[in-house]
């Protein structure tokens, strides 16, 4: 049986919820396999320096691989093909002799998509994990090195590894009556707290692999009431794609947008745009409507007040084309806002949301309800399939798609805009009723993003 069964299930608990069922994936330190198998991939490798437990690991999973061999010679990696969804070092990196040598190693398991996964203990805990062993409380182990998560990341840097996620875990590795279960879900993630925690963890991502050749692009413009800022968000869009879709959803106005929409199409026959009706109400199914209907291999929204300058675009399209992130989020709240673009209890209610989000997701954020936001349509995919559940409490879709492309470990940056007051129609935005459904969907977050 192994020792401290709570300790070992809750690591096994967050790396499942890091990882999807369904990679590939290799396991570096495998061990006799549990781990591996837990996640349940398409395609399973493990390697483990002990050939007892390679050979207990193929008895019991006869449908993973394992080979049995130091992962720091790299005479070991030859006898595995291709490249990998996940590469997990869990527990591993501490008995290493060099490595940065062994991530070197790893680029050619990785494509644009793979994920590095490393989990290690504190430096903070050494103390208490070598009283632990003294008095038989946890295996014996050799000694090992104590890294922060600091100097880790820059050991990926060194190696042309781009840190995505870190996060802390288990501020009590043991059940105690139900106190560590307590204490790990709604006390361990906090600020000032959660650096106490034993378990760290760092997600990372190849800078190698990353870029995307002049993709195609869809522009999607959920337009409600807004007949005046129709023609000026064609006339004012760059030529910045080379085959680029251009979305119009229209959401049941009471004046003439769908005619004016109707009659920009045939004044701009050079642009290819689209006319879609609602089928249902709220920017959010505006938005996937557009999503589901685009050809485009990246997926862009543009509100069509157009408070966001259509000519910032060409900054979001770069900065997700070069590699820069997986998920472009606007930030209105860098430069000087035009009078009267934002006002004061928006621009607090917003800092506010960003100050949640920056604790939820472990990254800064200056603005989350920026409605322009940038994602391939591949890995919006990814996010319908595995974070639905957060779609139903979000009338915008803003936290929806953060929450998804954090949950789906993409890279995310934002692109700062220069905010500008709406010149045509009125907000859409009810201040009060929205904003309580938007802080029901942080609390909904905390619950499934921290406290699980």
């Amino acid at each position: 049986m192994i020792k401290n069964e709570f300790y070992h299930g809750e690591h096994y608990k967050y790396l499942k919820f890091l990882i999807p069922e369904g990679c590939r994936i290799l396991d570096l330190g495998s061990g006799l396999g549990r781990l591996l198998d837990e996640l349940k991939p398409t395609r399973g490798v493990g390697v483990d320096i002990s050939e007892n437990m390679v050979d207990l690991a193929r008895a019991a999973y006869p449908d993973l691989e394992f080979f049995a061999g130091n992962i720091e010679d790299p005479e070991i990696f030859n006898n595995i093909e291709g490249t990998f969804d996940y590469i997990i070092l869990s527990n591993t990196v501490g008995y290493l002799e060099d490595i940065a040598e062994l991530f070197e190693s790893l680029h050619k398991f990785c494509d644009r998509d793979t994920r590095i996964v490393i989990g290690h203990y504190s430096w903070l805990w050494e103390p208490t994990l070598w009283l632990a062993e003294a008095f038989g409380l946890r295996m014996p182990r050799p000694k090992v090195n104590w890294l922060s998560p600091n100097a880790l990341k820059e050991l990926l840097k060194l190696t042309d590894f781009d840190p995505i996620k870190t996060e802390w875990r288990q501020l009590l590795p043991r059940r105690m009556f139900g106190l560590g279960t307590l204490l790990n879900r709604y006390v361990a993630s906090l600020p000032g707290i959660r650096r106490a925690c034993l378990q760290n963890y760092l997600v990372a991502r190849s800078s190698r692999r990353q870029g995307l050749e002049e993709p195609s692009a869809t522009v999607v413009i959920p337009a409600k009431n807004e007949a005046g800022n129709i023609e000026p968000a064609i006339t004012r869009m760059p030529d910045f794609c080379a085959d680029l879709e251009i979305i119009f959803v229209e959401g049941g106005s009471g004046d003439d947008t769908a005619a004016e929409i109707e009659r920009v199409i045939g004044a701009y026959p050079q642009y290819d745009i689209k006319f879609l009706k609602q089928e249902s109400r709220g920017k959010w199914p505006a938005v996937k409507q557009g999503f589901d209907a685009a050809r485009g291999d990246i997926l862009m929204i543009l509100d069509a007040d157009l408070t966001m300058p259509p000519e910032d675009l060409p900054k979001f399209y770069r900065a997700l084309v070069d590699g820069k992130g997986e998920f472009i989020n606007g930030s209105r709240m860098v430069y000087p806002q035009e009078v009267e673009a934002m006002r004061t209890l928006n621009r607090w209610a917003n800092s506010t949301f960003s100050l949640l989000f920056t604790w939820l997701l472990n990254q800064r954020f200056t603005d989350t309800l920026c409605g322009t936001k940038v994602i391939t349509k591949a890995n919006f995919r990814k996010i319908e399939k595995y974070c639905g559940e957060f779609e139903e409490y979000d009338p915008f879709g803003d936290f929806y798609l953060i929450f998804g492309a954090q949950k789906q470990n993409l890279k995310i940056i934002e692109v700062p805009i220069r905010y500008k007051a709406r010149q045509y129609g009125e907000t859409q935005i009810s201040r009060f009723a929205h904003g309580w459904q938007l802080l029901r969907m942080v609390v909904f977050a905390f619950r499934r993003l921290k406290a699980f």
